[in-house]
């Protein structure tokens, strides 16, 4: 389980809860060259009653100017974790802008250890750098 204000955008789909926290990487960022880096960690909770695997993902990226970006691929960050009932599975990755700010959202497909296949929402978050803040109120 996880500790409260860790994650600060949460949604469950048929008893898998994904938390998502994302944070502005500006030690990787170069503003001056519009170049904006956020990392996201997420946690993929099991709390159905069956072992499940993530099978592929689908983010769906929209930058400060609304420009859309599909990602889709198989498993995250290399891996197609098998999770088990009560278990959760971690991992972080990126996304590079060419805006101060920006929207993330997506899904992810799931197979249940009976060989059900089914959909779990990633819920939306905002990437925002530090000067994308002020603009953004």
């Amino acid at each position: 389980m996880s500790l409260p204000g860790l994650f600060s955008v949460t949604a469950t789909t048929d008893g898998i809860t994904i938390r998502v926290q994302p944070r502005y990487a500006g030690d990787q960022s170069d503003p001056e060259n519009g170049h904006w880096v956020w990392h996201y960690h997420i946690r993929v909770e099991n709390g159905s009653g069956m072992e499940v695997q993530l099978i592929d993902r689908h983010w769906v990226i929209i930058d400060g100017h609304g420009a859309r970006r599909d990602v889709m691929g198989e498993g995250v960050v290399g891996e197609q974790p098998l999770i088990a009932p009560g278990c959760s599975y971690d991992y972080v990755s990126g996304c590079p802008l060419a805006t101060p700010m920006g929207h993330m959202e997506g899904r992810f497909g799931m197979v249940d250890s009976g060989g059900r296949r089914f959909e779990v929402a990633i819920p939306g978050f905002d990437l925002l750098s530090p000067d994308a803040k002020g603009a953004a109120n």
